[in-house]
């Protein structure tokens, strides 16, 4: 087993065919813009592994991340921000590998977003799903381009626009992920999905997921370049999405202005 140590916001280990990423930023892997770095340079290692054909990405300590670093989205920091994670997040979508998220605890935000965009997501019931973007005065790009693909237009307008938490078990109701087991039972599961397709043929694997996502890809460009030029240039520019961030930081309850 090959371990990468020169990263400090993930751990990178590479095992025959697997490569496992785990988020590193205790207590709650907050993905702040060292991370986002980082990640990009071991999915890039990672693509350009040919002995590769999964990876598995979790959350090490007490969650899978809580999301992007608030911190981020101030206006001299957030178009930088966006750029490097939705870089992580492009990357991961045109990823020849198979990808598989374990979640367990929180798994929030631009932490959701991480997970939600792994082919295989396998999620500890315990777990607390959930965007909450909307109460910073904010919305999450990824989720608005390509959340309703994946449980409906209904549920993603739910989860969006309320910024309300879901378990576990209704994260894979409304098909967020694949299955829901007891969080001591989570390692065994995603290692059995790991063995299963460590039987397939890599080269099938690699065109067939490309095949599957053939239309989804095209509207996902598209889309979330247009969520994110929505963000910068519209959302940026309101009192109110300046107002929760700064009350986030400030640790007060936000005063809207509602422009």
């Amino acid at each position: 087993m090959e371990v990468a140590t020169r990263f400090s916001r993930i751990a990178l280990e590479v095992h025959a065919t697997v490569a496992r990423v785990t988020l590193h930023n205790p207590p709650l892997n907050v993905i702040d813009i060292p991370m986002m770095e980082e990640l990009a340079q071991a999915l890039a290692e990672i693509e350009a592994n040919h002995q590769v054909t999964t990876i598995v990405i979790s959350g090490s300590h007490k969650a899978f991340s809580v999301g992007v670093d608030v911190a981020a989205h101030t206006p001299d920091k957030v178009q930088g921000m966006l750029d490097k994670f939705h870089g992580v997040i492009r990357a991961l979508v045109a990823s020849k590998k198979v990808s598989i998220a374990a979640v367990h605890g929180h798994c929030l935000g631009g932490g959701a977003e991480l997970a939600m965009v792994c082919d295989l997501v396998y999620t500890s019931d315990l777990a607390t799903w959930g965007f909450p973007e909307i109460k910073l005065g904010c919305y999450p790009p990824v989720a608005v381009t390509a959340l309703a693909a994946l449980v409906g237009q209904k549920h993603a307008a739910d989860l969006v626009l309320t910024g309300r938490t879901i378990t576990g078990k209704e994260a894979v109701n409304i098909g967020l992920a694949n299955a829901v087991v007891p969080e001591i039972d989570l390692e065994h599961t995603v290692e059995n999905a790991v063995q299963h397709l460590a039987q397939l043929s890599p080269a099938a694997l690699a065109i067939t997921k490309k095949a599957i996502y053939a239309w989804d890809s095209i509207h996902f460009d598209k889309g979330l370049a247009r969520a994110e030029k929505i963000y910068l240039e519209d959302l940026m520019k309101t009192e109110d999405a300046q107002e929760g961030i700064n009350a986030f930081l400030q640790k007060r309850p936000p005063e809207w202005k509602g422009r």
